[in-house]
């Protein structure tokens, strides 16, 4: 089968062997996969043997072994451990979901990681309900949803963008503003969702109440996070927690379902900023990293 593989800081579609899965993994069938801006960092200097692709969608080929899981020409949804940009992909059953007629594969593709990402931050960030929310870096995948999903909870989002023109669609999924420098915003926020890095948890903290709950969860500028602790201003007592989206007590195949439930009735509404062919991934590849891609990025797999 065809698969894309790691080569010299980018990726070739090569002939590998077909999945072997073990008892517990369904075999998938890839009609649709999401690129993630965290596997174009791995690609620059990838582990042996490891293959991208941790989003996919498609149709079960073979069941699990041990009877566990869905049957064979089941659509489904699915978080791979890795090398999901295939023809096929091995998938444990505790990290996939059904998949209903209504959604398609190529709107399942964008579901899992960011999805899944802002769906455990809204989690552990507990009741939004007419609370202050700064997050930075809104325009991604995970701050589409993080947006809508707070916004559904009572939450007032104002989404921190790089450009103006990439707010558009927060405000149309609930946001209560969309600002590209904290210079715009009057008052001060009960919780912040930082994703930056650089200097922006320093900017962020004298907006802060003096209890307010800071969720640092990543540094997609590649800067590590800098602030000044003896800077007194805002956030007196300000809690600042790490988060990591592979936490937490719920499984993957129940939160997968969650997000397919919600889609499914409308609820929520992936942002997808670009559907191609996969033979164009690299070229995918080169727009995520150059921030020409607002939400998430679909390939569609071609036989």
């Amino acid at each position: 089968m065809l698969a894309w593989t790691p080569t010299r800081q980018t990726i070739a579609l090569d002939e590998v062997a077909p999945p072997a899965p073990g008892p517990y993994e369904a075999v998938v069938s890839v009609a649709a996969y999401s690129v993630n801006r965290g596997e174009t960092f791995v690609i620059e200097a990838p582990p042996a043997g490891w293959r991208p692709g941790k989003d996919v969608a498609g149709t079960v080929t073979r069941a699990a072994a041990d009877g566990s899981g869905p049957a064979p020409g089941t659509r489904v949804v699915a978080h791979p451990e890795q090398a999901g940009w295939a023809e096929q992909v091995a998938v444990a059953v505790d990290r996939l979901a059904v998949l209903p007629d209504e959604v398609t594969a190529t709107t399942a593709a964008a579901l899992p990681l960011a999805g899944l990402t802002a769906l455990r931050v809204c989690r552990t960030l507990g009741s939004l309900s007419s609370r202050r929310v700064l997050l930075t870096g809104a325009s991604g995948g995970v701050g589409h949803y993080v947006t809508e999903l707070a916004a559904a909870q009572g939450a007032r989002v104002t989404a921190l963008v790089r450009t103006p023109d990439r707010g558009h669609r927060l405000r149309e999924l609930g946001a209560y503003e969309v600002v590209s420098d904290l210079d715009e915003v009057d008052g001060l926020f009960d919780v912040a969702i930082e994703s930056v890095g650089g200097d922006s948890l320093a900017k962020l903290w004298p907006r802060l109440k003096p209890d307010a709950l800071v969720l640092w969860m990543g540094q997609a500028s590649r800067q590590p996070s800098t602030i000044d602790f003896f800077d007194w201003r805002g956030g007196l007592g300000a809690t600042l927690r790490k988060f990591s989206y592979t936490d937490g007590d719920v499984s993957i195949a129940d939160d997968l379902a969650t997000l397919v439930r919600l889609v499914a009735g409308g609820r929520l509404h992936p942002e997808i900023g670009s559907v191609r062919d996969w033979h164009k991934t690299p070229d995918v590849l080169d727009d995520l990293v150059s921030r020409r891609i607002r939400g998430n990025a679909v390939l569609e797999v071609t036989r």
